[in-house]
C-alpha cells in the first residue's frame, strides 16, 4: 500500500479536519518561508482541498472515482 493509499484511508469520513490539517500546514510553511512561496502554497492548498472534496457526497450520490 503506497503512502498516499495510507493517507486517503486517513481522512475518509473526517473531510473537515483533513483541511484544518492543510490550512494549518501551509500557514506554517508561509511563516517558516516568510511568505516567499505564498501563491504556491495557496495553490497546493486549494488543490488538495478539492481532493478532499468540498462536502460529503448526499445519500444515494457517489463521488467520482480517483485517478
Amino acid at each position: 500500500m503506497s503512502m498516499l493509499d495510507k493517507l486517503k484511508d486517513l481522512i475518509k469520513g473526517h473531510p473537515d479536519q483533513a483541511r484544518q490539517g492543510v490550512e494549518k500546514a501551509g500557514d506554517a510553511f508561509d511563516a517558516k518561508s516568510g511568505n516567499k512561496y505564498q501563491s504556491q502554497v495557496d495553490t497546493a492548498q486549494q488543490k488538495l482541498n478539492e481532493q478532499i472534496g468540498k462536502e460529503p457526497p448526499a445519500p444515494g450520490q457517489t463521488r467520482p472515482p480517483q485517478p
